[in-house]
């Protein structure tokens, strides 16, 4: 940040964005945790990153740009070299009439900016880039530079299939593949076998994208070189084998979940990568509004109870709770976790890997966590009834459980516990908040536009009461969809943002679920209290043009 601590806590206050028992926390947890105050403030959910930078900006009487939202044309990008880019922080990202536009962390800096002026010729105007945000611009010098990543795969395969019995290049491609895919912010690489050809397909906000296809004959030697990185066993094609790897990127060291499994083509590769930046998303970027934010936190903060999160495989269940252990690890706290698999590594918490080889299951590990005096304790997933059982009787005595089910919303949770024999009086009095999700794709800020939508087709797909609540009684909408562009790769999509449900036991549930009232009537004496179901936060983000409705209802229908 380009202004010191105090300015920056002076700054916060003075504009009423946080109070000063916040300022100290953050103040403190930055100090415990060895990291930036502007840091501290963003994990522990108390300003988002570019609301950050829009105060220092102002302060600094600079604009900010978003670079995550603007496409930096090529030719633009290499105005400024990687190096220069990279020492001193700043990047071109626009030219006009006015000058060309350099998005800079310290935009004080009057020397780069003279010299670069100088350099080009042109009139140069600064903008303030937050850090986080230009680390990541930092990342389109990796893809576009030299050649796009396409013509280095190829040029990679074409080594390999002039290079046999060598595994070097097989080596390079395996690392290609990671880094690009990391770079296009990918969450899985698919390597399949087929009759000619090894696919490879890539998982981009949820959908698979095929990005390349290899030659079949070195589809083994991926597979083989995979097996190795990840100790696996070479020698074995007919078993399912799981595994984990590294690789060694610039951003950072990305831990990769390898997974192969045998088809009637050949082996299956897929690997996870469970980069860092998921978790450093807060309750606020993953989409939560301020009125089901404060119902959440009016869960975890109490020392006892439960908190659940629902939703099928996929629907951020587990980087939602992810988001709520980091506001809640402070030193004071001794948290535990018994998860399947510990998908990432959270300083300062004790997480435990559930083991079948050992017996080390879920309630054998929660049973084990409870004899280490912990305050808070987050179970990977509470699958069975003794698991549950194990749970709530924990949340009874004292301590905090945070868990995630498999269920389609947050009332029918209520009675997937009940079918797992826990007494319902028990179920009313441990669990303090459910949060149900499903994800959606974002509209890519870069190339949304507007269109009119009849209200008679809308009318096909939605409930006429919902209708009338989020759009009024009109014969046409107004609603947004992304045109497809560049930094989209033309998908119209960028991102992933969550739609929410938030359910508090009041009393009232509590009664409904004592008298093992059914998953309807739950939703209703819900819906009474004031709960917004995930359908509704859908539409209100369709309204805002962050998604469409589309994604809603396909989110929300399947």
């Amino acid at each position: 940040m380009p202004v010191s601590d105090p300015d920056l806590a002076k700054l916060l206050l003075a504009g009423q964005f946080l109070s000063e028992d916040q300022i100290r926390k953050a103040q403190v947890y930055a100090a415990e945790k060895s990291i930036a105050f502007s840091e501290a403030l963003e994990e522990l959910d108390l300003i988002s990153d570019e609301n950050l930078g829009l105060l220092v900006a102002d302060s600094l009487k600079f604009p900010l740009v978003v670079l995550s939202k603007v496409h930096i044309p090529r030719e633009i990008l290499e105005i400024v070299p990687e190096v220069v880019a990279g020492r001193q922080k700043v990047l071109a990202f626009a030219k006009d009439q006015d000058g060309l536009k350099l998005a800079m962390v310290d935009p004080e800096n009057s020397e780069i900016r003279e010299f670069i002026a100088k350099k080009t010729g042109d009139r140069v105007l600064a903008y303030l880039a937050t850090q986080k945000d230009f680390a990541r611009a930092m990342a389109l010098y990796k893809k576009d530079l030299q050649k796009t990543f396409d013509e280095l795969l190829k040029d990679k395969v074409d080594q390999a299939g002039k290079a046999e019995g060598s595994d070097v290049p097989i080596t390079e491609l395996v690392n290609l593949l990671i880094e690009y895919a990391y770079h296009n912010r990918a969450s899985d690489i698919h390597i399949e076998p087929e009759e000619k050809v090894s696919l490879v397909r890539f998982r981009i906000d949820g959908v698979l994208h095929d990005v390349l296809r290899l030659p079949r004959n070195l589809h083994e030697q991926l597979m083989s070189r995979i097996k190795v990185v990840a100790k696996l066993r070479t020698d074995e094609h007919l078993s399912a084998q799981d595994g984990k790897m590294q690789a060694t990127l610039p951003e950072e060291t990305l831990d990769i979940r390898v997974s192969v499994v045998p088809t009637i083509k050949g082996e299956k590769a897929v690997m996870r990568l469970l980069s860092s930046r998921a978790r450093q998303f807060t309750l606020t970027d993953l989409g939560m509004t301020e009125a089901d934010l404060e119902k959440v936190k009016s869960g975890f903060q109490k020392s006892y109870g439960m908190v659940l999160s629902t939703g099928p495989t996929g629907s951020g269940k587990t980087t939602t709770i992810y988001a709520i252990l980091k506001i809640l690890n402070t030193r004071e706290r001794n948290i535990a976790t018994i998860e399947d698999p510990v998908e990432y590594d959270i300083e300062g918490i004790n997480q435990i890997q559930v083991n079948p080889k050992t017996n080390l299951t879920f309630a054998d590990g929660l049973r084990a966590i409870l004899r280490q005096d912990p305050n808070i304790i987050f179970v990977g997933e509470i699958r069975d009834g003794e698991t549950a059982g194990i749970a709530v009787n924990s949340a009874m005595t004292g301590h905090l459980v945070l868990s995630t089910l498999h269920t389609n919303d947050a009332a029918t949770s209520l009675p997937r516990l009940v079918d797992m024999d826990i007494e319902p009086f028990l179920i009313a009095s441990t669990v303090n908040v459910i949060v149900a999700q499903r994800l959606v794709r974002k509209i890519c800020e870069n190339c949304r536009v507007s269109q009119t939508v009849a209200a008679g087709e809308l009318a096909k797909r939605l409930p006429a009461g919902l209708l009338e609540k989020h759009f009024g009684a009109k014969d046409e909408f107004r609603l947004y969809v992304g045109k497809g562009c560049p930094v989209c790769h033309n998908t119209g999509y960028r991102g992933r943002i969550g739609i929410f449900e938030v359910l508090v036991m009041d009393d009232h549930l509590k009664e409904a679920v004592c008298a093992k009232a059914d998953a309807n009537s739950l939703r209703s004496e819900a819906l009474k209290s004031g709960m917004t179901t995930m359908l509704e936060d859908g539409l209100q983000k369709a309204v805002r043009g962050l998604t469409t409705i589309d994604e809603v209802i396909r989110a929300t229908k399947e």
